[in-house]
């Protein structure tokens, strides 16, 4: 019992932040450093943003409930940066970069750190992050 009220709490709370880090994190590279989002990008904000309000209110709360409405939209943005970070790092998709996107390709690289951290790799890292905590805070609520 003590766990799964452990869970709920500091659960939340780290979904939070890491979700409000993605934001604040994206807004800098955009922001300060001028990269202008592409449109995956720009999906993958719309898809995080929200989860900072979500999972805020949810972390104050302590409603694991959150899960049921946040994790659709976690999974959903992971599978958007892999398919973004696919795009910027494998030959698979090769071209429809230029395809996708308006004003800036899909395929563009603006950081590359260590040869494989992209801003797509940061926000599907944040995802997948969301996902796991969501998912062991939704397993808390129900064995609470």
């Amino acid at each position: 019992m003590k766990s799964e009220s452990f869970m709920m709490e500091q659960g939340l709370s780290l979904a939070w932040a890491v979700a409000l880090t993605a934001m604040l994190g994206s807004l800098y590279f955009s922001e300060v450093m001028g990269f202008i989002p592409c449109d995956l990008c720009w999906y993958q904000r719309i898809l995080m943003y929200p989860l900072v309000l979500l999972l805020g209110i949810a972390a104050i709360r302590k409603d694991g409930n959150i899960a049921v409405y946040a994790l659709p939209m976690s999974v959903i943005g992971f599978l958007l940066s892999s398919y973004h970070y696919m795009l910027q790092k494998t030959d698979w998709l090769d071209g429809s970069g230029d395809k996708f996107c308006s004003i800036v390709p899909c395929n563009t690289v603006y950081i590359n750190w260590m040869g494989f951290i992209t801003i797509p790799f940061l926000a599907g890292t944040a995802f997948l992050i969301i996902t796991v905590l969501l998912i062991l805070v939704r397993r808390a609520a129900k064995a609470a």
